[in-house]
């Protein structure tokens, strides 16, 4: 594929770029792996961890899909794309199943907060994860639907990909820098999401940066992708003290399993 930036043509290293995105879904996977490994996998591991059976299955999901990319990203830097398409299928499945597993999860929180008086507390930050899902699904979708457009399709995908990390990282902020003694009981304010968040928002940075530098601009994709992202997780923190926000949140919570 040629590219014209300005007056120059310039011709893409394919398999360098095909190496990028399977070296950056391997970063989300072990980002997703290493932030839950000291509050969910060591635990589960030791059998001292007590949860509510939809956070096992919330995390099965997710983690299976970080292993999925990295497989389909794998498959398409091997050049094996019939095998890539073929498994198109599985990936629209993971990710329907995070994005039920993933609003049941919120519900299942905002339930726990309410346990312990926090109940206005829960809803307002339930808007980081329900947020976060939505996202994701929407990001997903747009890919899939672009799946023909293949410039487009892995970008899409990357930052799909990405937009869930904040999770991993928050835990990482918790475990590293979290003051000595335990947090205080219930949710914490929806603004602390946006240090992870931030984080999460480099990996697309880097994304931006490599296209800069082999096609002089980085990719629509990305712009679209990231700005959204960053608006959402901006506006989430005044809508979530809305009136609005906590009934949309009242009525999530009607689904309860």
């Amino acid at each position: 594929m040629e590219e014209t930036i300005g007056k120059a043509t310039f011709i893409p290293d394919e398999s360098h770029e095909k190496r990028f995105f399977f070296s950056m879904s391997v970063a989300c996977a072990a980002i997703a792996f290493l932030g839950f490994a000291p509050t969910y996998w060591i635990p589960l591991l030791t059998g001292k961890l007590t949860i509510h059976p939809i956070i096992h299955l919330h995390g099965a999901v997710f983690f299976a899909w970080s292993l999925f990319l990295v497989r389909q990203t794998w498959l398409a830097t091997t050049g094996r794309l019939v095998a890539h398409r073929r498994n198109g299928l599985i990936g629209v499945t993971l990710a329907t199943a995070m994005t039920i597993f993933g609003l049941f999860t919120a519900i299942n929180r905002m339930q726990w907060a309410a346990g312990l008086g926090h109940a206005e507390a829960g809803r307002a930050f339930a808007i980081v994860p329900v947020s976060t899902i939505l996202f994701f699904a929407t990001t997903f979708a747009a890919a899939v639907v672009l799946a023909r457009q293949r410039e487009w399709h892995k970008r899409l995908m990357l930052v799909a990909a990405i937009s869930v990390l904040d999770a991993p990282i928050a835990r990482w902020f918790i475990t590293f820098l979290a003051p000595a003694g335990p947090l205080p009981p219930g949710p914490p304010p929806v603004a602390v999401d946006l240090g992870p968040s931030l984080v999460a928002f480099l990996l697309m940075a880097v994304a931006m940066l490599f296209d800069w530098r082999r096609l002089g601009r980085p990719h629509t994709a990305y712009l679209i992708g990231g700005g959204a992202y960053v608006l959402i997780k901006v506006i989430q923190v005044p809508i979530s003290t809305t009136a609005t926000w906590h009934a949309v949140a009242a009525w999530l919570m009607t689904f309860a399993v």
